[in-house]
């Protein structure tokens, strides 16, 4: 166990903790232990910080302050540590509209606050500025500071602060802070995890590894490039301490996640198959949408190169559109409309991409979703084949809905592979002679017991066939499973989560052998018409199995495409006493 995981009092439930980085410079570190918002990176359910960091030279400055969710108690524990009219600037790494209630409440108590952001983060101001923040602040002008080209911010005491533009399609106005004094690079969304605990710093980094992968391939893998231009630059900082957004103030583990970040990405890279996934997203549902999409590409081992067509030149779209196996794009409904620039977008589209590549369409709209229909009717009219069912989400979209979108997204990858490998088999002939298939027949003779993994998380459930099998450990009693990385359970199958195996009978498995085979649209219930019983951890157990196991997941391995996932048996009952496990034997090791 972790050494921060025992949960927090009902009384801690949100707090705000403070740690001194170096020189004048504190973190403010705003923490839940309760997920905190629909989006897929949260979907770990493990809390959040939101950190922000004040340094106080001879002016003060204020970085990122947290979301609307923290905004009373950071407040309070802001005033506790510097008075509120010698406050001087706050820089924002990044902005979207849930930072604007804490925003309006802050300039309320410092209306002398210069805002120092980059210019694309600046127009988003402005827009929130007439929607939202002038509601309370009649006759306010915003004071706001863009940050150009090598621009420096003098504090005093020796804090001359050093910006880097980091802009991604998901933030374009992202930028980083470094602060030569103490050696600190404020990195805002990189190096990142979604985890609550006591820990301010990472001497246990390697622990929370896991967490951070499924942070970066969440947010960081479906927007590659841009990524790790960001990590270049950071890096090329030569900072001793990392001060990222949210999760650990990381100083130990500052070389070791960098290298990290590099694996990872290379892992994207070597992907021979490349989906454009282009978007624009007026509120953030949209966003919210592609990322889950993204999220389901990748898993299933395809690159995405993601455009934000509001910041994206023309130029840029049409290399994308030229590269591609295969595009999605997704759009918000705006007084019955696409934007301008997903109109744009289509069109550079329509006129470069081959029919013969699959699309897909998603977009959220609040009334109507005219949008949407338009992107189908053109695409459909123009001859394209769909990779899925067209998404269309009424305003925000919920654990179910992103877990359908991340399917879908899975599904289109799918598509794309299973293409491809019937396109080399039948330029390449017949394999079965070579050395290869002998060996994969040889493979294929590891026999495994056939069983149905079930899990629950929330609202979103899921169950598949399984018979990469085996018992692992006497004490505590616990089996491995090897779980492909494609598959939907996998997301319900990480270190902490429950899950159900039920181990099915000879003679009587071949109707859920045949039901759990079959292909699954995007967010159907694996589970209907099947008859179930309801395990502690609310995964489903099936009647019909011999036996089933309830199990903690408490650790799990990386190995090429599946994740080999340990299992701690926790309870466990035999419900046939007289039927043998059903076993599955295999003629190839290259397939189930």
């Amino acid at each position: 166990m972790r050494s921060s995981d025992a949960p927090a009092p009902e009384s801690l439930q949100r707090d705000v903790q403070t740690a001194k980085l170096g020189s004048h410079t504190l973190a403010l570190r705003s923490r839940s232990w309760n997920r905190l918002r629909f989006e897929m990176e949260y979907a770990l359910e493990r809390g959040t910080t939101a950190n922000s960091y004040l340094i106080q030279g001879e002016k003060i400055a204020l970085l990122d302050p947290p979301g609307e969710s923290f905004t009373s108690i950071f407040l309070e524990s802001l005033g506790q540590e510097v008075d509120y009219k010698d406050l001087d600037y706050v820089i924002l790494g990044h902005i979207n509209p849930n930072r604007a209630k804490t925003l309006q409440a802050l300039l309320q108590k410092a209306p002398q606050i210069t805002l120092v952001c980059s210019n694309p983060a600046a127009k988003v101001l402005e827009t929130l500025y007439t929607e939202t923040l002038g509601a309370e602040l009649p006759g306010y002008t915003l004071q706001i500071q863009v940050i150009k080209g090598d621009d420096t911010l003098d504090l005093g005491r020796g804090h001359q602060l050093r910006f880097v533009p980091t802009p991604t399609p998901r933030w374009p106005g992202g930028l980083c802070t470094y602060d030569p004094a103490t050696e600190i690079a404020f990195t805002d969304k990189f190096f990142s995890l979604h985890y609550c605990g006591d820990q301010v710093f990472d001497e246990e980094w390697l622990q929370f590894l896991e967490d951070y992968r499924y942070y970066f391939d969440c947010l960081m893998a479906p927007q590659l490039t841009q990524s790790m231009a960001a990590v270049d630059k950071i890096e090329a900082l030569g900072s001793k301490i990392y001060a990222p957004g949210h999760g650990h103030i990381i100083r130990s583990g500052r070389r070791g996640l960098t290298d990290a970040y590099r694996q990872w990405s290379q892992v994207q890279q070597k992907q021979d198959l490349m989906v454009a996934l282009l978007y624009a997203s007026a509120y953030g549902s949209t966003a919210t949408i592609a990322q889950a999409i993204a999220q389901g590409v990748t898993k299933a081992g395809v690159r995405v190169e993601t455009l934000n067509c509001e910041m994206a030149s023309p130029e840029e779209l049409r290399s994308v559109a030229d590269r591609c196996d295969g595009f999605i794009i997704g759009s918000p409904t705006l007084g019955g409309h696409a934007p301008t620039q997903i109109q744009t977008a289509l069109g550079i589209l329509l006129s470069t991409v081959p029919k013969t590549k699959p699309v897909g369409v998603f977009g959220s709209f609040g009334w109507s979703g005219e949008a949407i229909d338009l992107l189908e009717g053109k695409l459909k009219d123009a001859g394209y084949g769909f990779g899925f069912e067209s998404i269309r989400v009424k305003f925000k979209p919920t654990d179910l809905t992103l877990k359908t979108c991340e399917e879908a997204g899975t599904d289109f990858a799918q598509g794309l592979k299973k293409a491809k490998k019937q396109a080399e088999r039948k330029a390449s002939g017949s394999l079965e002679d070579s050395q290869a298939a002998i060996t994969e027949q040889a493979v294929g003779r590891i026999l495994g017991s056939l069983c149905v993994l079930t899990a629950k998380k929330g609202e979103v459930t899921g169950g598949m066939l399984a018979s990469w099998v085996s018992q692992a450990t006497f004490s505590p009693p616990g089996l491995t499973v090897a779980v492909a990385k494609d598959r939907a359970v996998e997301g319900l199958a990480h270190t902490g989560d429950r899950f159900v195996l039920n181990v099915l009978a000879a003679g009587r498995d071949r109707e859920l052998q045949k039901h759990f085979l079959k292909p699954f649209e995007p967010g159907a219930d694996r589970f209907q018409g099947l008859d179930i019983d309801t395990a502690s951890c609310g995964a489903p157990i099936l009647r019909e199995a011999l036996a089933y196991l309830e199990c903690r997941v408490a650790n799990r391995m990386e190995c090429g495409d599946h994740w080999v996932v340990y299992g701690v048996v926790e309870q466990g009952k035999l419900l046939d006493e007289t039927s043998k496990t059903m076993v599955h034997y295999r003629k190839t090791g290259s397939r189930y």
